[in-house]
């Protein structure tokens, strides 16, 4: 079986290190010894001030929601996304604008935020789609406009760099996921950053109740901590991240070649972008066109994902408005297979099945 992706999972050795010491200490959650030493490794990994390691990437949102406090605000933010970017603002009682998006790079379109703006909006909530930036300069300078915050939700955007900065370091706020389909993971999990003291502060106790010691609050909190055995497996992976960036890289060239003969496009990445290769998304000419190609893949085992679909703005608890764009692109977009064991005759397998399955048609 090929799925869309596949979780890397390190020598079971390089673990059991981890759990072994994680035994001998007793401490198991609550902030402890590999909690610690991931957070301040990836704060040098991803170059950012604070980072907050909490137990997934939505209670990552929903936590910088209430950090920023947007409660019964309107937040402007993107229709093509997996569900968790506006589930969290609906959950934290805001309402989602839904702004379409650029038909290239598939993030917000800069250009239509302005017109969705009114004396409601509080924040605007981008997504780095794929982990392809947003316009971070653009919608940055409309922020400051129009005294808005901004929080990133950077999940696919692991060690992705924009003029040589980390993604991370944008907005007021980002947000990151450390699910099991990421380059970077820590079985379920996700952190939060920020360069803002103030907004760090509460972050950090919101994700531990609102402690305040152990007997005082600061304010209201939730239980958004993650373990030991997640941070360990965290960092028995990190180490390996740069070297399953540049083996996605080299399969996702192989796909570029393979693929030439069909009858797909691809996103453009956003200019000045160091990516991390987290997914190989391309766009069928019709939805029909999609599904036959996707049913054919299924019969020989292999499974790509409709990822994103539906578009976010007709879902069924959330006021509706017209994205043609996302709306077309969520009919017509799907993964192909990415993961680091992917072999390149894999690849060419993939490739050959979508040609061949073109070809019965035309």
């Amino acid at each position: 079986m090929i799925t869309v992706t596949k979780t890397y999972l390190p020598p079971i050795k390089e673990y059991i290190k981890y759990v072994e010491e994680i035994w001998k200490s007793g401490f198991i959650t609550n902030h402890s010894k590999y909690v610690l030493s991931l957070e301040k490794k990836l704060k040098k990994y991803l170059e950012v001030k604070h980072l907050f390691f909490v137990s997934n990437g939505t209670t990552a949102l929903q936590i910088a929601i209430r950090a920023l406090d947007l409660k019964d605000g309107e937040i402007i933010t993107t229709p093509f996304s997996y569900v968790a970017s506006t589930s969290s603002i609906v959950w934290e009682h805001c309402r989602p604008i839904f702004v379409d998006i650029d038909p290239g790079t598939l993030t917000i379109d800069v250009k239509k935020i302005q017109k969705a703006i009114t004396s409601k909006t509080k924040a605007i909530l981008a997504v780095h789609v794929y982990g392809n930036s947003c316009d971070v300069e653009a919608i940055g300078k409309i922020a400051k406009k129009n005294k808005l915050k901004i929080i990133y939700d950077a999940a696919h955007a692991f060690g992705v760099k924009y003029k040589k900065i980390p993604l991370v370091n944008f907005g007021d706020i980002s947000i990151l996921s450390f699910h099991a389909t990421k380059i970077f993971h820590t079985v379920e999990g996700g952190a939060i950053t920020t360069s803002d003291d103030q907004f760090a502060h509460k972050i950090s106790y919101m994700r531990n109740f609102g402690h305040n010691g152990e007997e005082s609050f600061f304010g209201l909190g939730i239980n958004g901590k993650n373990t030991e055995f997640h941070a360990a497996m965290g960092l028995a992976i990190l180490p390996k991240v740069k070297t399953f960036i540049s083996r996605r890289r080299k399969l996702s060239k192989l796909y570029d070649e393979a693929l030439k003969r069909a009858k797909l496009t691809r996103p453009g990445l956003f200019e000045n972008l160091e990516y991390n290769y987290s997914y190989y998304p391309v766009i069928f000419e019709s939805e029909s066109e999609l599904l036959r190609v996707k049913n054919s893949l299924n019969k020989h085992n292999i499974f790509p994902r409709r990822y994103f679909y539906p578009s976010l703005n007709t879902l069924n608890y959330v006021k509706k408005y017209s994205c043609p764009v996302s709306e077309d692109i969520a009919r017509r977009i799907m993964c192909l297979p990415l993961y680091e064991s992917l072999s390149k005759e894999e690849v060419n397998l993939i490739a050959k099945l979508i040609i061949a399955s073109q070809k019965e048609v035309s």
